[in-house]
């Protein structure tokens, strides 16, 4: 704001106070008058003072430059599961994590290359199957709990002992680990693997205080954190998440000391939050709709994330009639991709026919080879070899959940039914639930038919099959699939040095998971994020996390060296108020005195 309409305004607005104040006390008029003059006259000396020309700023004084907002809001539609690493396996809740804690490993922002995090170094050996980390000695917790090699073993070991939804990042991989000194751990593989690092980066490895997490239990709102950027410091479940700078973090301050997180029903609610100013960053999930909508206001920023995420429906094999393949291959030819993509989306996502993303190498059509798009007549042929007719149809239930993946999702189950449907031989009952328990129920193996999405942990064809896959490693889906020659197959891929071996392989699983339709894939798209124009160091790599350490917000129009005067101009404002009420009391006292 201009200095002198700052001052222009500061005596407006106090002679209006002064003028509410003597009408109140019944003061006269000249009584007023003299009031008002006494405040214009402290108020433009102490301006002139402060602005006289020729003089340069004290030097006690900050110099010209941007000042930054101390608080950042930002919303979601999304929910936090548990906020332990020993069992949290999914999106938004590991970038929480990763807010608050950090790996041995760590992705440089903007990139996918990986770099030491609580590590200063480390060794591989026996040809990839050892490695010996050798931790900093200046990370700590939030309390102020030195990290230490037993505590990261502690750590480790108590998720293959919870045995939560990401435990298959420990137990399949790890066969043992050992404490060397103080500082250093040794950590022994089953087999080597080529993108070990890159499991070492997942929040399923963050460090932990035991004095805060049990050994042999979930504890789903624990707020004790890790050793992160950011401490947790008011955590209301499905409202509020508000995260402040943890002091003892070895590295660079967060460029903002205070996050809060709040949580919305709808996408709508989200957006108008974010045009109102109520947040500064709207953040999972927009639907295209609002999206589209954003981009045309010239006060908010819409970013589009670097990599894509994919849409799958998954059939629990255990539950019939999803344990006939014939029921599976048929609903898989049924699917209308198209129509799922062009009416719910606009376009602004694509077809997806694997597991495996497109463009990502070993990625194949499987499905569409297997039985193209929207494929009715093969969908009933199928049903009619499993024993299915108009008198008989297909009977099942497709289970959705409302918000975390976008109030679009609603739609998307109405259009996967009505593919089905489309056959005359299946009727769909559709169900949905919260996050929360929509996770307990897929995790009990009691769901049927679901709708699911995927933000990969790391950046390989492995992570898009190894977890929906492998026997015991799904169990995050509720184990809804097992088979002996995937299993093989897949830990072949995983110990494989050649690129080439390894591709032939994962075109093979492919292939197999289309002929078995355990899983069946829907689209593959890309996040937006929208913020208030001044938002700054939004950071929406391949990776999809959303680094809160890194943004900041900057504050318009406000110069530090005005921020000073503004300040003195306001004491003297608030000692002249003071002045001049009592001044006025007393007048209005001796009035009444005479009177």
């Amino acid at each position: 704001m201009d200095n002198s309409l700052f001052i222009k305004v500061c005596i407006y607005s106090y002679i209006n106070m002064v003028r509410k104040m003597a009408v109140r006390r019944g003061v006269s008029r000249n009584t007023m008058i003299i009031a008002v003059a006494v405040l214009v006259i402290i108020v433009l000396g102490t301006a002139m003072f402060l602005l006289r020309p020729g003089e340069k700023p004290p030097t006690e004084q900050p110099p010209t430059g941007p000042v930054y907002a101390d608080t950042i809001i930002i919303g979601t539609t999304d929910r936090v599961s548990d906020l332990d690493p020993a069992n949290a396996y999914d999106f938004f809740t590991w970038e929480v994590l990763t807010n608050i804690g950090e790996g041995p490993f760590v992705y440089e922002p903007g990139t996918i290359e990986l770099k030491p995090g609580i590590i200063e170094s480390y060794e591989i050996q026996e040809g990839g199957k050892v490695y010996i980390l050798k931790l900093r000695q200046d990370v700590k917790f939030a309390d102020g709990t030195p990290l230490t090699a037993e505590i990261l073993k502690y750590s480790i070991d108590r998720v293959a002992n919870i045995e939560g939804d990401p435990s298959w990042f420990v137990l399949d991989f790890v066969e043992s680990t050992e404490v060397i000194d103080d500082y250093t751990l040794k950590i022994t593989l089953f087999n080597p693997v080529s993108f070990y690092p890159a499991v070492l980066a997942v929040p399923t490895y963050f460090p932990v205080n035991p004095d805060a997490y049990p050994f042999d239990e979930i504890t789903p709102d624990n707020t004790a954190g890790s050793v992160g950027h950011y401490k947790i410091t008011t955590w209301v479940r499905d409202q509020q998440l508000v995260l402040e700078a943890n002091e003892n973090y070895y590295g660079d301050p967060p460029k903002t000391p205070r996050i809060i997180v709040k949580f919305y029903s709808d996408s709508t609610a989200l957006r108008l939050a974010l045009e109102s100013g109520e947040i500064d960053i709207a953040w999972r999930t927009l639907d295209p709709t609002d999206i589209q909508s954003l981009q045309n206001r010239e006060d908010i920023n819409v970013i589009e994330a670097a990599g894509a995420y994919i849409r799958y429906i998954v059939f629990n094999t255990n539950i019939p009639p999803m344990d006939n393949p014939l029921v599976r291959q048929a609903l898989a030819a049924a699917v209308d991709r198209g129509a799922i993509a062009e009416t719910v989306f606009f376009g602004t996502v694509e077809p997806l026919y694997s597991l495996v993303p497109n463009g990502m190498w070993s990625h194949i059509d499987a499905f569409k080879d297997a039985y193209g798009d929207a494929n009715l007549e093969l969908a009933r042929d199928l049903l009619r070899q499993a024993g299915y007719s108009e008198d008989n149809k297909l009977k099942v239930e497709l289970w959705y959940t409302p918000a975390h993946y976008g109030t679009t999702e609603a739609d998307v189950a109405a259009l996967v039914k009505a593919a089905w449907e489309a056959t005359g031989l299946v009727e769909v009952t559709v169900k949905s639930a919260e996050w929360s328990t929509y996770l307990e129920y897929t995790r009990k193996g009691q769901l049927m038919i679901t709708l699911y999405g995927w933000y990969p942990d790391y950046l390989d064809p492995d992570n898009y099959l190894y977890p929906f896959l492998h026997t015991g490693s799904n169990r995050w889906l509720g184990n809804p699939y097992s088979d002996t020659e995937m299993d093989n197959w897949l830990d072949e891929a995983q110990v494989a040095t050649d690129q080439a071996t390894r591709e032939a392989l994962y075109q093979q699983v492919q292939q197999k998971l289309a002929e078995d339709a355990p899983i069946v894939p829907i689209f593959q798209g890309k996040l937006y994020i929208a913020t208030n124009k001044n938002v700054k160091g939004v950071v929406l790599d391949q990776m999809m996390l959303l680094r809160y350490w890194l943004i900041y917000k900057e504050l318009e129009n406000v110069n530090p060296v005005n921020v000073s005067l503004m300040t003195n101009i306001f004491l003297v404002i608030a000692t002249a108020q003071i002045f001049i009420a009592t001044s006025v009391a007393k007048a209005s006292v001796l009035k009444r005195r005479i009177n």
